[in-house]
């Protein structure tokens, strides 16, 4: 009994579903609205900015009207600046890194391929989520994290048939077996500097800022370090820590994110002299809103889905936006052979 307990609680509700649905059709847009609709000139920091804002309205407004008063007393017992720095300081200043990187990727490359190679974040997600909470992956899990991690060679084309017939090859050998990276570190252009690294990097840290997030929503039996390690002493006693409302907790990273982004900006020569000069906003249109506005609410759904589902399961889900991304693309730029490659 208690088995099938536990794989009832580890099963998705309709909650999680309807959550992760909703994700992987914004997932699969998202990439073709920001191309589309937000300038290369635009300064980045003031699209994050704006999202980060909309989102706390969105949350805000969902959690002060759907949820009772008694219960938003619960959730605001014993809140302070200091527990809110604790618990969202971390994650707002990782997503925020995440979100300014992701944006430069989202200018420099095509939906599919933004996509495929935004879901090594499963990779980053599964290690951080055994580093920071203990959590193991199954053998099933592990065999899908390799093969996500070749479809993202496939797709840049850094491994092909010949890469695999110089592996096996005594003559070629490990260094014949790349010669499409080194050539693409050698030939890195505006797409490899401006799309592929930045979109690799928002990855990562996406990672660990999502097991965090699972974290701090889901809760904690007894007192835990962000790493996961349980350390009670008699001077420090364990102390349970019940799941945090995702709308409160994405309002608490929503302030902390735009503070952040403020203080970047005042301490940076280039920051102040934007702010002088009053370019922040130049080049917005009304249009640039649209994809600002889906990906606020992409921002929600994240959090939604990472405490009904988990961070790695929400990545899982993501890939059936790959398959809306290449319907999306195949009907404006077209679908290269080794994007559908990787893809699949």
């Amino acid at each position: 009994k208690q088995q099938q307990q536990q794989g009832q609680q580890e099963g998705l509700t309709p909650t999680a579903i309807t959550c992760m649905s909703l994700l992987a059709l914004q997932f699969g847009i998202q990439p073709i609205l920001v191309r589309k609709f937000t300038p290369q000139t635009i300064v980045r920091s003031s699209v994050v900015l704006v999202q980060e804002v909309v989102k706390f309205g969105i949350a805000g407004t969902i959690y002060f009207t759907g949820t009772k008063k008694e219960t938003r007393d619960k959730d605001l017992a014993g809140w302070s600046v200091k527990t809110w720095l604790a618990l969202a300081g971390l994650p707002a200043f990782l997503y925020t890194i995440q979100n300014v990187a992701a944006l430069m990727a989202y200018q420099n490359l095509e939906a599919l391929t933004f996509n495929v190679l935004n879901q090594t974040k499963i990779l980053s997600a599964a290690l951080s989520c055994y580093f920071v909470m203990g959590k193991r992956q199954s053998k099933m899990q592990v065999v899908s994290l390799f093969v996500l991690i070749l479809s993202t060679l496939v797709i840049e084309q850094i491994l092909h048939p010949g890469t695999f017939v110089s592996l096996m090859s005594m003559r070629g050998g490990m260094p014949g077996a790349l010669p499409s990276l080194s050539s693409l570190i050698r030939g890195a252009g505006r797409r490899v500097t401006h799309g592929i690294i930045p979109i690799l990097v928002a990855s990562l840290i996406s990672g660990m800022a999502g097991a965090l997030t699972q974290k701090n929503l889901q809760g904690s039996k007894g007192s835990t370090s962000i790493w996961g390690k349980k350390g009670s002493t008699k001077a420090n006693p364990p102390v349970s820590r019940p799941p945090r409302n995702a709308y409160l907790f994405s309002m608490e990273m929503n302030v902390a994110s735009v503070i952040l982004l403020l203080v970047s900006l005042l301490l940076s020569s280039n920051g102040r002299m934007i702010l002088r000069s009053r370019s922040f906003f130049s080049n917005w249109t009304p249009e640039t809103f649209i994809p600002v506005i889906t990906n606020s609410i992409g921002g929600i759904l994240v959090g939604l889905v990472t405490k009904h589902a988990g961070s790695v399961r929400k990545g899982f889900a993501l890939i059936f936006g790959l398959l809306l991304s290449g319907i999306f693309q195949a009907g404006g730029a077209g679908i290269r052979s080794h994007q559908i490659a990787g893809g699949l």
